[in-house]
């Protein structure tokens, strides 16, 4: 690509397109093929970052204001626009993701989802009424909208979660500073510019591209921003706690997986295994759901294994263009050397390799961050490579001989998002709904899939008790006042006029 071709993104701060205060930039390119540059974006600092906080702080005072429905009226336009757009953002976000497109075409569809059901909450941002225990006074409750919000997003879903976040914030009152994955910047300016294009006011959505350090960080600090919402890894998800502990935000943390499925004696073994190698291989294992653990019943292992095995080593990796292609490459490198290690870790640990276990670096891979699909087998519960997240193309399979053993070995990690697993026996379904301690489960079907309109969040070292999605984000963006009418024309004293 011609040098004067690569088209530079700059940053959206009280609704004009501004390049960094320092005037630096950073690339972005495709993770199938490193040659391919597809944009340089602003490598913004604390100024920017700062500058959209103040942008956005002003922006608050009227946007809070603006009646929910005719927020909601922006926030479907950007839908309808989404949806015109879909095939184009798609192959923007595998092109600089990795994702394969049909995977591509469905996080643009979360966002379009997300957009609609979010228009809806316009009209739906229900309180409660109460009856007083007082004569002549009238109770309730309403939700108010806090603030500024920071958002702090990850590259693996770069425009379903942003929307995720984003959208239940607007549709509030809030206002939002959103810092996109610096390995993904380009579906996140996709999608702010769709919403800017919907309507938004100046301000209302500002956008920084940039480190963490600099960018995230004074999201973090600064006493003006009411609300932080992060997606990342737990350990990342520590520091930003703790940063905004001073300030008594509101802090919002989607963080860590080491997901389950569990197959029964009983199970539907070819339904089993197409659900293993989807949720295991899907997005190139770089999902928080990701199922990097599947425990067999030892009745059912050995012809378990050999399927499962033998479909993993017919998976068809290249890049996510080429319709052909069922997993794309690691989202970078230090992603893939992490994946390269822990293979090492799982052989270092006597775990049988089962399937793959390679990267890939010859030929038409040469250029981009490829590893083969990975089974280890025999693996016991305690290993690293059964506890550890690892964000990429490796599965460990554990064998198990009972339920109740199954059910320590799901709950014995120190994550809580996602679990499944695949039975006849509804008795065995129900009480594995009961006892696994994850924010999502699922019944003969993988650990990945959730629908937008049903919370979306974990248990453990997985969050910090909130959830996204459905109505259930509101609850991280907008506050319960209580208010009390009192028209009575005399003074009442609660829990003491009470005869």
């Amino acid at each position: 690509m011609n040098d004067r071709s690569v088209p530079t993104y700059h940053n959206l701060i009280n609704g004009e397109w501004v390049p960094a205060a320092s005037g630096e930039l950073f690339e972005n390119r495709n993770p199938a093929n490193s040659d391919d540059l597809i944009g340089r974006f602003a490598k913004s600092s604390r100024v920017d970052a700062e500058r959209a906080i103040a942008a956005a702080a002003r922006a608050y005072e009227h946007w809070r204001l603006v009646p929910a429905p005719k927020r909601a009226d922006i926030l479907y336009r950007a839908a309808q626009l989404l949806v015109e757009r879909k095939e184009r953002l798609a192959r923007d976000m595998t092109r600089e993701m990795g994702k394969v497109l049909e995977e591509a075409r469905g996080d643009v569809q979360e966002a379009i989802d997300m957009a609609y059901f979010m228009a809806g909450e316009g009209r739906r941002q229900h309180g409660q009424t109460a009856p007083s225990e007082l004569r002549d006074k009238f109770a309730m409750s309403i939700r108010q909208p806090i603030g500024v919000c920071g958002i702090i997003t990850p590259w693996n879903f770069p425009m379903a979660i942003p929307s995720w976040k984003i959208l239940p914030a607007l549709i509030c009152g809030d206002t939002v500073v959103l810092k996109p994955a610096t390995l993904t910047p380009l579906s996140a300016w996709n999608f702010v510019t769709v919403l800017e294009e919907a309507g938004l006011p100046p301000g209302v959505l500002n956008l920084v591209t940039g480190g963490g350090a600099d960018v995230g960080n004074a999201l973090l600090e600064s006493p003006v921003v009411s609300v932080v919402s992060f997606t990342g890894s737990t350990e990342v998800g520590r520091t930003v706690s703790t940063a905004a502990a001073p300030t008594f935000k509101k802090v919002h943390l989607e963080m860590g997986g080491k997901n389950i499925i569990v197959v029964m004696d009983d199970a539907d073994l070819e339904l089993a295994v197409d659900g293993c190698v989807w949720g295991g291989f899907g997005t190139t294992g770089q999902r928080c759901t990701a199922a990097s653990r599947v425990a067999v019943h030892r009745r059912v292992y050995r012809d378990f294994v050999d399927r499962y095995v033998g479909r993993v080593r017919t998976l068809t990796v290249g890049d996510g263009l080429d319709p052909s292609v069922q997993m794309g490459p690691s989202v970078s490198r230090g992603q893939l050397e992490t994946v390269m290690h822990y293979v090492g870790v799982g052989k270092a640990e006597g775990a049988t390799l089962a399937a793959g276990g390679h990267a890939l670096d010859k030929g038409a891979y040469a250029k981009g961050f490829f590893h083969e699909p990975t089974v280890f087998t025999d693996v016991h519960p305690q290993m690293r490579i059964a506890q550890e997240e690892i964000f990429g193309p490796v599965v460990s399979v554990i064998p198990f001989e009972s339920f109740d053993e199954a059910v320590a070995i799901a709950n014995g990690v120190e994550y809580g998002l996602s679990a499944s697993i695949y039975t006849r026996d509804i008795n065995l379904a129900f009480r594995a709904m009961r006892d696994l301690h994850t924010g999502l489960f699922y019944v003969n079907a993988p650990t990945i899939g959730a629908e937008i309109h049903l919370p979306f969040g974990g248990t453990k070292n997985t969050g910090n008790g909130h959830r996204e999605a459905g109505e259930a984000a509101l609850d991280v963006f907008s506050e319960w006042k209580s208010i009390y009418v009192d028209f009575s024309g005399r003074l009442q004293r609660a829990q003491i006029d009470t005869e």
